[in-house]
């Protein structure tokens, strides 16, 4: 189930940075997207080599079980060389010195494909087994791996979260997060090998396949550096679901403040008909109007002295501070809706504060406050009950 997982992650991790490497070919530098599609590219290529699926499409066959795992470590290691170059021409542009680290990549590599061709490496099963001749070029190469591994993606975690926390808020802040969290996986999943060389040194073979924990390990890293690189295409489409969420959510918590206005000022209603049919946004910024309306219409009706006498009282009942003010706006309102049935006006004091949310606040912060004011309404109104 695990490996499965993995390999359809890393499918959709190859889509998705692919797609990422068409979407912003006209807003980035060509040269720093290719490191990252060829980082995302060859790290879920590492990883699918080595699945069963692939084994199973390859067919059986000694070339294969031989070939696999050393393309496997290769591919890590070009992705590992990708990530690296990529973090440096993001971070110092045209003036990134890529020749050093692609030079050590590249002597990596070639160090790492002797290695594995002097140990003699046979299938057997699903182990591979090496004899004593190769056991020390079999240990070097998982040894080789484990430093180069380690040593580049801990400073290229460290890269990440220093450009995440200077970042600005938003995607590109967030998506550098995932990339450090998605680093730091393959972090963890590269420093597990180090079983794979205890295992070596004991026996002399080492599971042909990724184990359970490397397969976990592999969906966590693939899933996480994709979603994180790919942020920007995909994260307006998921905000603008969470927005309409927000709306309906913020919709439906001013209604008892709403339905009490609307039942006192019935002129407020614009298009009873409509609700939610126009969408969630849409209904909850003529909600706020409504309400906004209704408070206007019963101007008359509020009593200036009752906020101070309102204010003390609901502290005296234990109110928690940070909602005094909302339980104030409630006991106002509910009082205003009574003085307006009895036919009861007030002159205004000249200096009374204006109630409900700033006329300059936008929907979201005035919807964040009639919300407040709404889960008062019923403290608000047995308040009410006891100021009478």
């Amino acid at each position: 189930m695990i490996e499965t997982l993995t390999y359809h992650l890393c499918l959709l991790g190859c889509a998705g940075f692919g797609y990422k490497l068409i979407e912003s070919r006209h807003s980035q530098p060509v040269r720093t997207m290719w490191f990252l599609a060829g980082f995302g590219i060859c790290i879920a290529a590492g990883i699918v080599v080595l699945t069963p699926a692939m084994e199973v499409l390859a067919g059986p066959g000694p070339v294969f079980a031989w070939v696999a795992p050393l393309v496997g470590e290769e591919l890590k290691l070009g992705a590992i060389g990708f990530a690296v170059a990529f973090s440096q021409a993001m971070w110092r542009g045209e003036g990134a010195r890529l020749v050093p680290h692609a030079l050590f990549t590249g002597a990596t590599m070639v160090l790492l494909a002797a290695c594995y061709a002097l140990s003699s490496a046979q299938r057997v099963g699903d182990d591979t087994v090496f004899p004593d001749s190769g056991l020390p070029f079999a240990l070097g190469d998982k040894i080789l791996f484990l430093v180069y591994g380690l040593v580049s993606l801990g400073l290229l975690s460290s890269v990440f979260a220093r450009g995440a926390r200077h970042a600005e808020p938003g995607p590109l802040r967030a998506g550098l997060w995932l990339l450090v969290i998605g680093v730091s996986a393959a972090f963890v999943w590269t420093l597990w090998g180090v079983d794979d060389v205890r295992r070596l040194a004991q026996t002399s073979r080492i599971e042909a396949r990724e184990d359970l924990v490397s397969s976990v390990l592999a969906a966590v890293t693939v899933g996480l550096i994709a979603a994180g690189a790919t942020l920007s295409a995909w994260s307006p489409a998921v905000s603008s679901v969470l927005g309409r969420v927000r709306a309906y959510r913020a919709y439906r918590r001013i209604e008892p403040l709403w339905a009490a206005l609307r039942a006192a000022v019935p002129g407020i209603a614009l298009d009873p008909g409509r609700g939610l049919a126009a969408g969630p946004e849409f209904a909850l910024y003529r909600r706020v109007i409504e309400i906004r309306d209704g408070h206007l219409a019963l101007r008359a009706h509020f009593d200036p002295g009752l906020p101070a006498r309102a204010a003390a009282e609901a502290r005296r009942a234990g109110v928690p501070e940070a909602e005094v003010a909302a339980t104030v706006e409630a006991v106002t309102l509910a009082a205003a809706i009574e003085a307006e049935r009895a036919g009861r006006r007030f002159t205004p004091a000249d200096d009374a504060p204006e109630p409900l949310a700033d006329a300059d606040a936008d929907v979201a912060a005035e919807a964040d406050w009639l919300v407040r004011v709404s889960r008062a309404w019923r403290r608000g109104t047995l308040l009410n009950r006891a100021l009478d």
